[in-house]
């Protein structure tokens, strides 16, 4: 036996193959366990031409040992010889498997290529031993080392081909429990996590308990050898061999989800860039879902093996909501593989996947339309935020999926909906903005749009406005809200009729503008209305719905409506007005406050004087 140095190696660099590349010290386990499946499948592969290597019955074995704080990682498969021992273990970086793969076909899925994940133990362990015997071979290899300082090489015996690593694991810390790397439970956690969907089983020996035969009160523990991973992805299987209820159990489980998936996209793609993945579509959005602590992604897979569970770049934030999982043998990782690098084939999966999802969404809105409704419920507001986010840059491509409620037909419809059933005569789309479709209904404003029997659109989300403002226009028809002081649906003669009542009516109007204090831009006549006495409308691109959003806002960015109060020129009211003006005008101050806190109210707005507009009232009511 003799004591060897690293070659290419120092302390520093051992230091960082141990310290800085990995983040989570669990993952030396996936490292460990990808590497035995990778002396599995060289086994399998090279005993296809050579019939004296026994591949059959191969099987990755953890033991624990808590009293000696041990933990051996065992496989049946190809094994090292001394050359190969010195080489991928004595030299940092240095691959077999790479090298391997390299002189092979593609075919041949072999999961490590970088030659560090091996060095991850250390990041656990003191000492670490590896005795290997090659398949074919009678001669075995211990080797064993316990870091920075090198390693040791000497010829032993081993009754069977494969390897045993045994890691001897470091005593706990006040910030670091070791022990629980030889927990059953911690063992059974990572494994599923990780190496789930390893091609090979990977097993170990549990205590379970029974009753003893012949009692029916007292128990005995034995030891059971189990197999801890599931080995085939559901994802490699035929879709049509999938039955649905095997889609729910995989999402339930994997996703941590109550109730079944409303949708699955299950997907199969060659080329360029090859990859499976298997979507889901929740049917109802997570309590976290719009707070800012929750994190988009799909689990990225190689081979079986977990690299990423959230990984963000493969999702638009639009398409956030989805659940999956993304398996690809063709993406460029970093050398701990645990992050993607940047690389073109990951944008081109994140473009498949997002074509694929908006194809399924237009696919369910058309043939599945009460099922696309109730997605949209749970996920329609993030599709408008898709709409209005990076001013619109992905407008065009989401607008098809938007629905909103039509006050005509009291449901939900597309915009597509919306324009093919509108008369020849109408030329805008009309909104209308409010807490709620009952409060929307009984505006003031909608009078004159559900006279000409147009539809009208009842926004109550917080972004709708502004997803329709980043839009502008749908199959070339504007957008328009019905409290825009710019809409014009009156004919000739009730324009000429509301201008020559403006006219007369100029100096008292002027004088209830002034009266309230530059709360408004304008007091006007107006012939938009039938029973109601006034209401507000606005000018310019702030709504009113638009000032509530900003107001809700922690921070006050100064962005308010600019308002003009309308009142009915057919309503009683108007006389009452007259004559106050021409009797009264101090009377006349009072009204106006009121009647603008009336349209104010109407319009869900505060008031900022209600203790005021409350004496007002109480004192007309009294005299």
């Amino acid at each position: 036996m003799k004591k060897r140095e690293f070659k290419s190696s120092s302390k520093r660099v051992l230091d960082l193959m141990i310290n800085s590349i990995y983040t989570n010290k669990e993952i030396f386990l996936r490292e460990l366990i990808s590497n035995a499946s990778d002396a599995l499948d060289k086994l399998s592969y090279l005993s296809l031409t050579n019939k004296d290597l026994d591949a059959s019955n191969p099987k990755i074995f953890i033991e624990r040992d808590e009293k000696e704080r041990k933990l051996i990682i065992k496989d049946n498969g190809i094994g090292m010889d001394e050359e190969e021992l010195e080489n991928n273990l004595g030299t940092i970086a240095e691959s077999g498997s790479l090298k391997f793969k390299e002189s092979q076909e593609k075919d041949s899925e072999i999961i490590g290529q970088f030659g560090v994940g091996f060095y991850s133990a250390f990041m656990v362990s003191k000492k670490v031993e590896v005795l290997t015997r090659k398949a074919g071979s009678e001669d075995a290899y211990l080797w064993t080392s316990e870091g920075v300082d090198g390693y040791t090489l000497e010829k032993t015996r081993k009754d069977k081909p494969g390897t045993e690593i045994t890691l001897y694991l470091k005593d706990d810390q006040e910030d670091e429990d070791y022990s629980t790397f030889l927990d059953e439970y911690t063992i059974r956690r990572i494994v599923k996590k990780y190496s789930d969907y390893i091609r090979y089983p990977i097993n170990m020996d549990v205590e379970n308990s029974r009753l003893k035969e012949g009692s029916d009160k007292e128990y005995e523990t034995y030891v059971e050898e189990v197999t801890l991973n599931s080995m085939i992805p559901l994802w490699k299987k035929d879709k049509k061999s999938i039955t649905e209820e095997e889609y729910n159990n995989f999402y339930t489980s994997k996703f941590m989800d109550m109730e079944n998936p409303l949708h699955v996209i299950h997907n199969n793609v060659e080329g360029l860039v090859e990859y499976k993945s298997m979507l889901f579509i929740p049917s109802h959005a997570p309590f976290d879902y719009y707070y800012k602590e929750y994190k988009k992604g799909l689990e990225l897979y190689t081979n079986g093996v977990l690299i990423m569970d959230k990984c963000e770049e493969l999702l638009p934030d639009y398409y956030s909501f989805v659940k999956g999982v993304v398996d690809s043998d063709d993406l460029s990782l970093n050398i701990s593989r645990e992050t993607l690098q940047n690389d073109r084939k990951v944008i081109a999966i994140a473009k498949s996947l997002e074509t694929k999802i908006h194809n399924e969404l237009l696919t369910m809105l058309k043939e599945e339309p009460d099922k696309y409704k109730k997605f949209f419920d749970a996920f329609g507001t993030q599709i408008k935020y898709g709409v209005y986010d990076m001013y619109g840059a992905n407008k065009d491509k989401l607008k098809d999926l938007l629905m909103f409620y039509s006050g005509n037909k009291k449901e939900l419809i597309t915009l597509d909906q919306y324009v093919s059933d509108m008369p020849k005569s109408q030329k805008e789309i009309y909104y209308a903005c409010g807490e709620s479709y009952d409060k929307i209904d009984s505006l003031p404003q909608i009078e004159q749009v559900k006279n000409k029997k147009f539809d009208v659109l009842y926004l109550t989300g917080n972004v709708d406005e502004f997803a329709l403002q980043v839009l502008e226009k749908y199959d070339d028809k504007p957008f328009k809200n019905v409290s825009d002081n710019t809409l014009d649906l009156e004919t000739k003669e009730e324009k000429e009729n509301t201008k020559k009542a403006n006219e007369e009516s100029k100096d008292m109007l002027d004088f209830m503008k002034e009266s309230l204090n530059g709360e408004v831009v304008d007091v006007r006549l107006t012939n938009k209305i039938s029973s109601h006495p006034v209401f507000l409308s606005t000018q310019g691109v702030i709504s009113t719905q638009m000032e509530k959003v900003f107001n809700a806002m922690p921070i006050d960015n100064g962005q308010k409506a600019e308002l003009i109060l309308e009142i009915n020129e057919n309503h009683p009211i108007v006389d009452k007005l007259k004559k106050l003006y021409d009797k009264d005008k101090d009377k006349l101050k009072d009204y106006s406050k009121i009647l603008y806190s009336e349209a104010r109210l109407i319009e869900g707005l505060p008031l900022d004087n209600p203790t005021e507009i409350s004496n007002l009232i109480c004192d007309l009511i009294s005299k």
